[in-house]
């Protein structure tokens, strides 16, 4: 049995009551962030040879700030630590020049959420006890019974939906040795293919994906209408301010778009949840290429294609399940694997990615682009570790 940290996450079914109490918490974060960061701007602007508060200084400035600020009280007061931790370590970057300077945050950002390290209690099968919130209904928790809680996060996505994502300690079963060894090369036809032949089709959800985008073009179109009318309307009447949030119609294709995004974006995960588990339960040794996406990204033209495949994400999922049931993940550069034939090691030069077939000129060996790519990924993470 093996020690580690898992991320779990259920969906939150809040009263109004409770959802009130979320949206103020919600806020009280930034607000804090905004404070904290605001006084040591003043502190240094007064006195630029002052000595840095630290995060142990921050936190003790949040008991006179709740004495100014009651609303404050409502929060979960780890919430508000959490939030000085990351200012501290947003900081922290600066010194080291890995950052810019912290920016204050609006109350109205896209993402809403908060995270404390208080304790939560486990009150039936669908119910759990939130600290500030009480007794709140949510989805199954029979997957958190044998877990130790280190910490939570509650957040509300764009199209109307609150979730709580659990970081628990807990204990997994290694998976069996098979004595095999694979090589993958990542592609945008195809998002996985094998040293052995395999070729994994990837991720593709078209009905959903033309719905996004659909809904995409319609929110841009309407928020541009609702600007242009609350901007009129605004220098036509002094008396009655209007809002951008006050136009329903815009509202309306904002929620539905982030509906299909979100659709999307859980399907792609569950495939890719699906792919790597079982790559991971057949294999012993997984070779895979270290790829730059963001690098390439860069080229337009396959940009959309990279970004649907998830190159990242199916990287990362390898990665932490190896880990979890004791397999080996190699990684490797990717210079020339599709250019040097796999039987004789002859560099053929650098090809189109029209010519997906090619016959090495000095072996006579016929090759299938991607798989003869595995198979020298392969080769190159075997030697790389003897």
């Amino acid at each position: 049995m093996t020690t580690v940290l898992k991320g779990i996450k259920l969906r939150l079914y809040p009263n109004k009551q409770q959802q009130a109490q979320l949206c103020q918490m919600f806020g009280n974060d930034p607000f804090v962030w905004n404070q904290m960061l605001d006084m040591a701007k003043q502190r240094y602007q007064n006195n630029p040879s002052s000595q840095f508060v630290d995060q142990y200084g921050m936190d003790v400035l949040l008991k006179p700030l709740k004495q100014e600020y009651p609303f404050l009280k409502r929060s979960d007061s780890t919430s508000l630590q959490v939030v000085n931790h990351n200012l501290y370590q947003a900081f922290q970057r600066l010194f080291k020049h890995l950052g810019g300077y912290p920016r204050f945050k609006s109350r109205r950002s896209a993402k809403q959420s908060y995270t404390g390290k208080s304790k939560i209690q486990i009150v039936a099968n669908r119910y759990l006890k939130l600290p500030k919130i009480g007794y709140i209904k949510t989805s199954k928790t029979r997957q958190l019974t044998h877990c130790k809680i280190k910490r939570y996060t509650v957040s509300y996505d764009p199209s109307g939906r609150y979730y709580l994502s659990l970081q628990v300690e807990t204990s997994v079963q290694p998976l069996s040795k098979t004595s095999q060894q694979v090589g993958i090369d990542v592609g945008v036809t195809n998002l996985a293919i094998t040293s052995d032949g395999h070729k994994y089709a990837k991720f593709d959800a078209v009905w959903l994906t033309q719905q996004a985008q659909h809904w995409q073009s319609k929110y841009s179109r309407r928020r541009h209408q609702a600007t242009v009318s609350a901007r009129q309307w605004n220098h036509n009447h002094q008396d009655v301010k209007e809002e951008l949030n006050d136009y329903q119609n815009w509202q309306r294709a904002r929620i539905q778009k982030a509906r299909y995004q979100r659709r999307v974006a859980d399907q792609r995960r569950d495939y890719l949840h699906k792919l790597t588990m079982a790559l991971v339960t057949q294999y012993d040794v997984i070779v895979i290429e270290n790829l730059k996406v963001k690098n390439l990204q860069k080229n337009h033209h396959l940009a959309a294609a990279i970004a649907n495949a998830s190159w990242h994400q199916f990287r990362t999922m390898l990665g932490y399940k190896c880990d979890w049931y004791g397999k080996q993940l190699i990684t490797v550069k990717p210079n020339y694997t599709s250019q040097i034939c796999s039987h004789c090691d002859y560099h053929s030069g650098s090809k189109s990615l029209v010519i997906r077939e090619w016959t090495c000129p000095k072996c006579g060996a016929h090759h299938d682009r991607d798989i003869n790519a595995a198979v020298n990924i392969l080769h190159k993470g075997l030697k790389a570790v003897g």
